[in-house]
């Protein structure tokens, strides 16, 4: 059992880059739950700090309707058709059809993406994804949700300051050094365990556009989102976050850039960091999450972390769900 395991510190990101063989650039093992990822970085302790973060008792929803991205950007995920029915005058009950679970709003499990150079994560075999397994699988976090002190980052208040809004429509790039400026900014410290939100404005923006202008953004597979480098993939591991997530269609930006360096390691993704973080890494992501009125508030209010609960879906061997995440301030 490595020292991690043991309750001890965890490698820098350099040291990961070290392990030996499959293992090189990976978190598999080092955690005591194999299968948890870094949310493993929450401890009880840390939750118990959590409750710092909560002095006014306010309360934000961060899902948006599961029919919201109708069209959106995805070229599969259509809105669910909901159905009520009744057996009898004083009955009523319900069913969804063509459910996406990750369509809108969601968490992003650790089945939902092998690395094309390492495999699933923790070396699960690829038999082992699919119906009626549970490796991996989304309830892991159902089971024991993902809650903690979660940290805003205002990206879109911080351009729109500047007066250099984000340029949704060209699908900016954005990177690691506009989000730690940002962090700056708001004079924030991370603290291991934290659940990172980062408010680019993207589904405000995308929502409020005509039907037709929606499609032609998903025609083209432009899309807002984190620069795809090495440095980030760093970062985020040596900041030990617990998840990343965005009020945008993929985290990343789409499509990559011609100047990743995962192009040769994810060509199944051309060249995305989502292998990185959830098949090496085990960090779970969320997308499309409604960020834009918890972010006025904290700006508002000048408090930019909130107490977090993340409770998937409880299902056996599922690649995410929604997100069901709530933040409290």
């Amino acid at each position: 059992m490595s020292p991690a395991a043991k309750g001890g510190s965890y490698p820098t990101f350099a040291g990961l880059l070290r392990r030996e063989g499959a293992l090189a650039g990976t978190s598999w093992g080092l955690f005591p739950d194999p299968t948890r990822g870094t949310p493993s970085f929450i401890t009880p302790q840390t939750v118990r700090d959590a409750r710092d973060c909560i002095r006014t008792g306010t309360a934000f929803g961060l899902d948006y309707p599961a029919d919201a991205f109708d069209p959106g950007m995805s070229l599969k995920r259509s809105a669910p058709r909901h159905t009520i029915y009744s057996s009898h005058p004083a009955h009523r009950d319900d069913y969804l059809d063509g459910y996406y679970l990750q369509g809108s709003s969601q968490i992003d499990g650790l089945r939902h993406r092998r690395a094309d150079d390492a495999g699933f994560y923790n070396g699960t075999p690829d038999d082992r994804i699919s119906e009626g397994t549970p490796d991996l699988g989304i309830q892991e976090w159902a089971d024991s949700p993902i809650v903690g002190r979660g940290v805003l980052v205002d990206l879109a208040g911080y351009r729109e300051g500047k007066a250099a809004p984000i340029d949704h429509a060209a699908g900016e790039p954005l990177g690691l050094d506009l989000i730690e400026g940002v962090l700056d900014a708001q004079a924030v410290s991370l603290r291991q365990g934290d659940i990172l939100m980062l408010h680019t404005g993207w589904c405000e923006w995308f929502l409020g556009l005509q039907p037709e202008e929606k499609q032609r953004m998903r025609d083209s597979r432009r899309a807002t989102g984190v620069a795809q480098s090495r440095e980030f993939v760093a970062w985020a591991w040596d900041q030990r976050l617990a998840l990343l997530a965005a009020d945008n269609f993929a985290l990343e930006c789409l499509p990559a850039l011609p100047s990743s360096p995962y192009r040769d390691s994810a060509p199944n993704d051309h060249g995305m960091m989502h292998q990185q973080l959830l098949a090496k890494l085990g960090m779970p992501l969320g997308e499309l999450w409604r960020l834009g009125p918890l972010a006025r508030h904290m700006r508002a209010a000048g408090q930019w972390d909130a107490f977090i609960s993340i409770k998937p879906l409880n299902i056996i061997g599922g690649t995410g769900s929604p997100a069901n995440a709530i933040a409290v301030m």
